[in-house]
């Protein structure tokens, strides 16, 4: 399964991993144990890097930290769905894939928190049609 990139999607998720280990002291990230640990309805917190065009046609390159609830396991690959409406897109914007209730693919590289959500909003999150399915290239 393809993640996302800039080049063809215009955002990518940023490497928790990498930044661990360039600032170890001041970037936590869970262990890799509790990241294999990742269940289905579990929360992982990720950073979105999302390409963002401003008055003056500049591209730039905005950063939003929020939680997917994992709803698939592909592989060593996870799907989680976007549990946040990023602040930097307009809500329903049918040009732009990212928005709350998407589907994003992730591995444990991109993982910088865990959490497990009360099991009623795991059921209710679930329990709703993706706003929008990731290709499965």
């Amino acid at each position: 399964m393809e993640l996302a990139n800039f080049k063809d999607d215009f955002w990518q998720l940023r490497n928790g991993e990498a930044c661990h280990r360039d600032h170890p002291d001041t970037f936590w990230i869970p262990s890799l144990n509790d990241g294999k640990a990742l269940k289905v309805g579990d929360a992982a917190k990720v950073i979105l890097e999302i390409e963002c065009e401003d008055e003056a046609g500049e591209i730039h390159i905005e950063s939003e930290r929020g939680y997917l609830i994992v709803s698939e396991i592909v592989g060593d690959k996870f799907i989680g769905i976007l549990d946040f409406q990023p602040c930097c897109i307009e809500p329903n914007d049918e040009n732009v894939y990212l928005g709350l209730g998407v589907e994003i693919p992730f591995g444990l590289e991109h993982i910088i928190d865990i959490d497990r959500p009360p099991q009623d909003y795991i059921d209710w999150q679930l329990g709703q049609k993706p706003e929008k399915v990731w290709y499965r290239r």
